[in-house]
């Protein structure tokens, strides 16, 4: 049963206001019903509203509840896993498809929040940190890759070009994406949620979907309500619990941990990360961190298989924080929540439909930010007819875990402790 608890993080503490929305009652009829208020579902509504379509979206609890109010902010490109990876796993036309959209998520942000001025402490550049030397001729294939794909915006970093952006002796180098960057992440969701609404879109919070009439008008029914509906758009990631049991057993919740320090002096905000980028190393199971907009250190990392909630954050992550920045030894930390995001097995997502009119997405395994956005126009396009996006990713394998839904914790566990041993060995 998936657990609604709201997030005691400082993005809920400093989020821009937001209306508050009804739920769902009553009949109501609709060209598309969206389930999920996080980015995949409002990035679809957007794209699907600025296309002159009638949009529900209906939201368990409130806009960006989920991982998309609780992230670690940064916007990352291309796809948990590298376009290597995928390119021996499908067709060279879906390729070209897939290799398009690995950079177009961050553009997608940045478009939305010029077009509707939204608020959400856009910064740019996004920093990859190498902790050893293999790591670093790992950023020089990533470069070399990412290049012949098309994208020349990835800059190497040597030991002492590393350290002019992040004031730490851990790395030994790292590489500069420059259409990277950052954002306050509740807040782009709620300001793409106020965009859709002056759309005509229409939001109802506390609406929990429990199931679905499929059909030619396909029903999706909550305790109080029903919409009809052409369409529909299951993007729950994970947070949609076993609804689906056909989604949920190729997938598995995992929770990550942040906190955020009080509010850092100027200078001392300054000499920790001088061009406000956002970083994150190279690990298995990285670290991640930035400044917020009023200079606090937000640091992240750590993954609970299975998204259990720990009973303690800070003596988690604290310690990951000093390691890189023993600065901060005597600074308070005043926020620390988890969130929840949706691993799939082969660590790329997935995409597809269920009968002829029922779409999802979800396991976007990490890089949830830029790859929703992506997924968004994809969807929106093939409920318009024009499915090239979309059969790209549909065209990715989708694997159930080893052993079923019972097994998928230890055997996943055991492959994370086996790359984190590599790690440390630096092999």
């Amino acid at each position: 049963m998936t657990q609604f608890v709201p997030a005691q993080s400082y993005y809920a503490a400093s989020a821009n206001p937001a209306p508050e929305r009804p739920a769902l009652e009553g009949l109501h009829e609709t060209d598309v019903c969206i389930v999920g208020g996080g980015y995949t579902g409002l990035s679809t509504a957007l794209f699907l509203a600025e296309a002159g379509f009638n949009v529900i979206v209906l939201e368990a609890m409130t806009v960006g509840f989920g991982a998309s109010g609780r992230n670690g902010g940064q916007i990352v490109n291309s796809y948990s896993r590298d376009l290597d990876s995928i390119e021996k796993q499908t067709s060279a036309p879906h390729l070209k498809h897939l290799a398009e959209m690995a950079f177009e998520g961050a553009q997608i942000i940045r478009q939305r929040v010029k077009a509707y001025d939204i608020q959400c402490d856009l910064k740019d550049g996004g920093v990859f940190a190498a902790i050893t030397a293999k790591q670093l001729k790992h950023l020089e294939s990533q470069q070399q890759l990412w290049r012949r794909f098309g994208y020349d915006q990835l800059e190497l970093l040597d030991t002492q070009q590393i350290k002019e952006v992040v004031n730490t002796d851990r790395y030994v180098g790292g590489a500069l994406d420059h259409t990277g960057g950052h954002i306050h992440p509740l807040n782009l969701a709620l300001g793409e949620a106020a965009a859709f609404e002056q759309l005509g879109g229409k939001i109802f919070e506390h609406s929990i979907v429990t199931s679905f009439n499929q059909g030619e008008t396909a029903e999706v029914l909550t305790a109080k309500g029903i919409v009809k509906a052409k369409f529909v758009v299951i993007a729950g990631n994970a947070y949609l619990g076993n609804l689906l049991p056909q989604l949920a057993a190729k997938s598995m919740p995992c929770g990550t941990q942040v906190i955020a320090t009080e509010p850092l002096d100027e200078a001392l905000a300054q000499s920790l990360i001088p061009k406000d980028h956002c970083i994150e190393d190279c690990n298995y199971l990285l670290d991640y961190f930035r400044l917020s907009g009023d200079k606090r250190m937000l640091y992240g990392g750590g993954v609970i298989y299975g998204a259990r909630d720990p009973a303690d954050i800070e003596n988690i992550i604290r310690p990951k924080m000093l390691k890189t920045f023993p600065q901060l030894a005597n600074v308070k930390i005043e926020y620390t929540w988890t969130g929840n995001f949706l691993l799939t097995l082969s660590r790329l997502p997935q995409m597809g439909r269920i009968g002829h009119n029922i779409y999802y997405s979800q396991g976007c395994s990490g890089h949830g930010v830029t790859f929703t956005h992506v997924a968004g126009k994809a969807l929106a396009m093939a409920i318009q007819g024009q499915a090239e996006r979309f059969d790209a990713f549909a065209s990715l394998p989708h694997y159930p875990f080893p052993g079923g839904r019972s097994f998928r914790i230890p055997f996943t566990a055991m492959g994370a402790a086996y790359y984190t041993l590599r790690d440390k060995l630096g092999i």
